[in-house]
């Protein structure tokens, strides 16, 4: 009967556990400010205010 040697790979789960973590951050915040901010955080004018506008019409978020 044979012996493998499976190394340790510990840091690299953690590494895919953290970048898996970050990117559902992301994902939440920007769900956040194109559904439901409605301009309160983005204070860089109409440009920006339009734009979730209509990222909210892009995804069928009620906004009106």
């Amino acid at each position: 009967m044979a012996i493998a040697y499976s190394p340790d790979r510990s840091a690299e789960t953690a590494t895919v556990a953290l970048i898996a973590a970050a990117v559902v951050l992301l994902a939440m915040l920007t769900l956040y400010l194109v559904g439901f901010d409605q301009g309160a955080i983005s204070r860089s004018g109409m440009y920006m205010h339009e734009l979730m506008h209509d990222g909210r019409h892009l995804l069928g978020v009620p906004c009106h």
